[in-house]
């Protein structure tokens, strides 16, 4: 009796003894490490390293920018499926242990002793929680002493279902993959809440090795893993057995799903990321940033096909180089089915080789096995192109073309059939905007971002031509000049015009007219006309108004060459000039960022200034009305206007209520006359193929460079404009016929057929200050009465003629006087 009283002392004593060792030591790794342990609170404000995305106005994905892909969800919105699925793989008993799970721990301290090696760690979800935020994933003592004593401390701070969504947002799950909405996206293509319970469960079996239980790599050993984590289920009761038969009785679905990116706007896209990264750093590839541009998409994939047609065409009428190679010549080793299925699609060809040459067809093969066939129709175009300026005799039959194995260029058109195509020789921009706010609506940099990321809409200064004379004409008409002024459309010869050498300038079909209307030598282009409007006015004048309208001294040259368009300039800047003849006179900025979330919060929203004539500023409560600019000069001719645009002192809370107004710039009658001539452009000069839209409301004007270096359009009514440019990298011609008729406004005219699409005719009302007279045609004098050759245009009153014709034209001596260069200057 006392040796079993003595042997139950000595094993509570013992017991005592190893309690207390083990509390000791319990209580020195707690002092040793705690102090190193971070804040748990941390975690309510966790930094989950989610994605920059993209998106159009209308919510269609752009891009996403970011090494991990995660999209956060609530606890509340994940399936019931999903939560007891990671229980049954992760942590069954996790809303019953404090953090620790004791048994669990003992179970992976029994597989060390008994292998050497740690098999499991015998995390709960709690672990992994502090593992994943705080803790690397070394697999040493240390960091699982850490991971025990932060799950606790978790466990005292948050809720079992915060510390769950936190999980379900944190794990890995392989293929950039973070957070189970991310993974239901990459591996399936849906949201998780769109899975069935099998999917659910293979998703549930990657935490524990993203890599080996992959679908996609090893979609056999993840089926082993899906259906333990399905038999797990079932024995804990979270399913039924119909249930758990009828999942694994499902195949795997699982494959690759990139980034499902919605609309094909990348310039756009890399301008957001080139903006977000120098205002963010790198927290812009982390912070979960949405940022809404003012991209449309309808519009934005009118803009690309209308660029990718614009091309395709110039190259049609500059013959076909030849196929890429000739793939029974030259086979590669994999087969030429496999060389075509590997070759990337630039733009909207498609790659494939010729099988079968008929008398007028050609046979051809695709990716993947595809076949298709080329008619004559689609192919006839393909002469031998020999320079720029030249090419070979037409084909007549398809073997003049192609030949059996050849490797081609084919791409789809509109009634489905394939043509022969090319890659494209020529680049095009396109920038398309809201006159009134400067929001852009479509953009396009180049036929192909993926080959060259060069973003020619806003990088490529290039040299505006003919198609900038209209700032011209309007510094003339604001400086007392009128539409109906007769200018001398004749040969000069400036020997002292501010350039290096005598100047001998011509009109592009090298003919001359005579006298002629200034009104007939803008819509007409007439060179020599626009040499004189700028002669008469002079160039110091006329640069300062141009300065005003927003163009960039640096880009001004200063002499007459400037009447001509040498100025040089960006796409955007080009059209941010002509948004306000297309606004009614009002400086605007480009802009194309609308606003920028995160998933709680709105970071930042767009408040443009709007262009606001006399009837808007009615309309609105100009007590709080803030005035853009309005510290600077302004051009208006009405004083009683320039009043009403003071900007009174209110407090701030008040003038962010109502939108800031863009300064205006140009009169409203300047305005008025100036869009009034630039439809002419359309119905009688230059611009006469944008007739096809069949409307009234808009106005633009052509552009070409000395040798066909660039080629322009750019056209507009109050509601689109639209600015498009046509030319070559290295600025070689683009060949002797090219013009802004033929090359650019084809592109521009396509694009607003979708832009205008069932839009109603919008003409801006014809503003106080202006009347319209009966003129002669000839003279630019009031009409004599009965004259059957009368005009009617529109005047200034301040600047309205007040002579009758009397049919005699001014000599040409008065028309071209003799002047100094102070006269110039």
């Amino acid at each position: 009796m006392k040796r079993s009283v003595k042997l139950l002392k000595f094993l509570c004593w013992s017991l005592l003894t190893v309690a207390s060792g083990i509390l000791l030591v319990s209580a020195s790794v707690y002092l040793y490490l705690s102090p190193s342990l971070p804040s748990v609170e941390s975690l309510r404000d966790a930094k989950l390293q989610t994605p920059l995305r993209v998106y159009s106005q209308d919510n269609l994905l752009i891009a996403e920018f970011g090494e991990k892909r995660r999209t956060p969800i609530q606890f509340e919105d994940a399936p019931t499926n999903l939560i007891k699925a990671f229980m049954a793989a992760e942590d069954d008993r996790f809303y019953y242990h404090p953090g620790v799970d004791i048994m669990g721990l003992m179970r992976a301290a029994v597989q060390l002793v008994s292998t050497g090696s740690i098999q499991s760690g015998g995390s709960t979800i709690t672990m992994q929680v502090a593992k994943n935020f705080f803790l690397s994933h070394e697999r040493v003592f240390s960091r699982k002493f850490n991971e025990i004593l932060l799950a606790l401390q978790i466990e005292q701070q948050l809720s079992k279902d915060e510390i769950f969504e936190l999980y379900l947002n944190k794990i890995y799950l392989g293929n950039r993959s973070y957070g189970v909405e991310s993974a239901a996206q990459v591996y399936y293509g849906k949201s998780i809440n769109e899975l069935n319970l099998a999917q659910i469960a293979m998703i549930a079996g990657l935490p524990k090795a993203p890599s080996r239980y992959n679908p996609i790599n090893d979609p056999k050993r993840a089926m082993i893993r899906r259906d333990w984590i399905l038999g797990r289920m079932k024995d804990l009761g979270y399913i039924t057995p119909e249930d758990y038969s009828e999942a694994v009785n499902q195949p795997v679905t699982a494959s690759y799903h990139g980034a499902k990116v919605e609309l094909e706007a990348p310039y756009i896209a890399e301008m957001v990321r080139q903006r977000m990264f120098e205002q963010y750093g790198q927290d812009a590839y982390t912070e979960g940033f949405k940022v809404y541009t003012t991209v449309s998409s309808d519009l934005q994939r009118a803009a690309n096909l209308a660029v990718a047609n614009g091309l395709m065409a110039y190259n049609e009428r500059h013959g076909y180089h030849g196929p890429i190679t000739n793939l029974f010549d030259n086979v590669p080793d994999e087969g030429w089915q496999q060389r075509i299925n590997k070759t990337s699609s630039p733009g909207i060809l498609l790659p494939a080789m010729v099988t079968q040459v008929g008398e007028e067809t050609v046979d051809i093969g695709l990716k993947n096995g595809h076949t298709g066939t080329i008619s004559w129709e689609n192919l006839n175009w393909a002469k031998p192109f020999l320079t720029v300026n030249s090419f070979g005799y037409s084909p007549k039959t398809p073997s003049d073309v192609l030949k059996a194995g050849d490797q081609i260029w084919v791409r789809v058109i509109e009634d489905g059939s394939y043509r022969l195509a090319q890659e494209p020789q020529a680049q095009s921009a396109l920038v398309s905007m809201h006159p009134e706010n400067g929001a852009i609506l479509a953009l396009v940099g180049g036929y192909n971002f993926y080959d060259s990321m060069y973003n020619r809409a806003t990088q490529a200064v290039r040299q505006a031509g003919s198609s900038f004379k209209p700032f011209v004409y309007a510094s003339a008409i604001a400086n007392g000049m009128t539409a109906a002024t007769i200018i001398n459309d004749a040969p000069i010869v400036f020997d002292d015009a501010g350039l290096e050498d005598s100047w001998r300038p011509n009109n592009d079909n090298m003919k001359f007219n005579g006298p002629m209307r200034l009104r007939e030598g803008l819509y007409r282009s007439r060179n020599l006309v626009s040499i004189r409007v700028l002669r008469q006015i002079g160039i110091n004048k006329s640069i300062q108004y141009l300065k005003q309208l927003g163009f960039k001294a640096e880009s001004l040259s200063r002499d007459l060459s400037l009447s001509l368009g040498n100025v040089s300039m960006t796409p955007l800047d080009l059209a941010a000039g002509y948004a306000v003849l297309a606004n009614g006179g009002f400086r605007i900025e480009p802009y194309f960022i609308q606003r920028i979330e995160t998933v709680d919060e709105l970071i930042s929203e767009a408040s443009p200034a709007i262009a606001c004539n006399e009837s808007c500023l009615a309309s609105l409560n100009t007590e709080t009305m803030e005035i853009e600019g309005q510290d600077e000069n302004t051009l208006f001719i009405e004083p009683d206007l320039a009043d009403t645009l003071i900007q009174e002192e209110m407090p701030d809370t008040e003038s962010k209520q109502q939108p800031a107004i863009a300064k205006s710039v140009m009169s409203p009658q300047v305005n008025y006359i100036m869009n009034d001539i630039m439809n002419d452009v359309i119905w009688k000069g230059t611009g006469r193929r944008a007739q096809a839209l069949k409307r009234h409301d808009i106005g633009g004007k052509t552009g070409t460079t000395n040798d066909s270096k660039d080629a322009w359009f750019v056209g507009f009514n109050p509601d689109i404009l639209t600015a498009v440019w046509v030319g070559m990298d290295d600025y070689s011609t683009l060949g002797r016929w090219e013009y802004g008729a033929n090359a650019a406004l084809p592109i521009w005219l396509e694009y607003m057929h979708t832009a205008l699409d069932g839009k109603p005719e919008h003409k801006r009302p014809q503003p106080e200050g202006l009347v319209t007279l009966k003129i002669s045609r000839e003279t630019g004098k009031l009409a004599q009465p009965g004259d059957p050759n009368a005009i009617f245009e529109v005047f200034r009153q301040e600047n309205a003629p007040q002579q009758l014709s009397d049919e005699n034209l001014p000599s040409l001596g008065e028309m071209d006087q003799e002047f100094s260069p102070e006269d110039l200057f």
